[in-house]
């Protein structure tokens, strides 16, 4: 029995593993490639040069690798690459990249992506994320390990989100946002830290408490992020098994470029 349904329009050129299942009116173009164990909804369109990797779950309507909504793009031969076991709800939209910024919109392994999330060219999303219905990520913004983003909250271009952080419902996010935090609103305000989903993802007591002391000294003691930085960074040594998570809030904040949501 085939996998691709009678009505979907398949392009010679286009490579799809046998597993591969495409269902009715699907239209696929010819630099696409799908790996083992991928489904295809009803109606889906992908197109572009977009590589989508194995056991993917893309449920109908979605549509992936169109060309980036940027009046710069001529036509350029840049990217759309998608990793595994990802889940892409309804009317999902991904675009490829523009020239001069990388050229590749990338999206990670285990993501769940709810229907109509926008993912603009050249975002990065790395791998565990869950973004709830309708949200926006314009043009550069990346998300770490494990963020999570709240229904119809939008991301401002070049922003970008650390690992574990949690964004609320309906949130505008203009600025960075450092690992482990929890934002919301509009404007954007800092309301904690991700105890819940630390939890989950079993960080032991020792870890949440130094998660905790960074909370702390980035936003309730009055100091100027140059200071706040270095307290974070002598952390590790009074909690050796946090150093990982030091480490990571560390990089970012040396690394940030909007501003962090503060």
């Amino acid at each position: 029995m085939t996998l691709i349904h009678s009505t979907a329009i398949v392009d010679p050129q286009a490579e799809l593993d046998p597993t591969v299942s495409v269902g009715p009116y699907a239209v696929i173009g010819p630099h696409v490639r799908v790996g083992a164990g991928t489904t295809i909804g009803a109606h889906c369109v992908i197109e572009g040069r977009t590589t989508i990797g194995r056991d993917n779950r893309i449920f109908q309507f979605a549509s992936l690798g169109a060309v980036p909504q940027d009046k710069k793009y001529a036509g350029e031969p840049t990217r759309l690459v998608i990793g595994d076991r990802n889940v892409i709800r309804e009317f999902c939209t991904f675009n490829i990249g523009v020239p001069g910024a990388g050229g590749v919109t990338r999206v990670g392994n285990d993501n769940w992506i709810m229907a109509y999330t926008h993912i603009a060219h050249d975002c990065r999303v790395d791998d565990h994320t869950t973004l709830a219905n309708n949200t926006t990520l314009a043009g550069h913004v990346h998300l770490a390990d494990w963020v999570t983003v709240g229904g119809l909250t939008g991301i401002h271009q070049f922003v970008s989100v650390g690992a574990h952080a949690m964004l609320g419902f309906a949130s505008a996010v203009t600025q960075d946002v450092p690992p482990f935090m929890l934002v919301d609103g509009n404007p954007l305000a800092v309301r904690g830290f991700n105890v819940v989903g630390l939890r989950r993802r079993e960080f032991s007591p020792a870890r949440i408490a130094a998660v905790k002391q960074m909370h702390r000294l980035l936003y309730r003691q009055g100091k100027t992020l140059d200071e706040a930085r270095a307290a974070i960074e002598a952390l590790a040594a009074e909690t050796p098994e946090s150093a990982p998570d030091v480490a990571l809030m560390s990089e970012f904040l040396a690394g940030a470029t909007r501003g962090i949501a503060r």
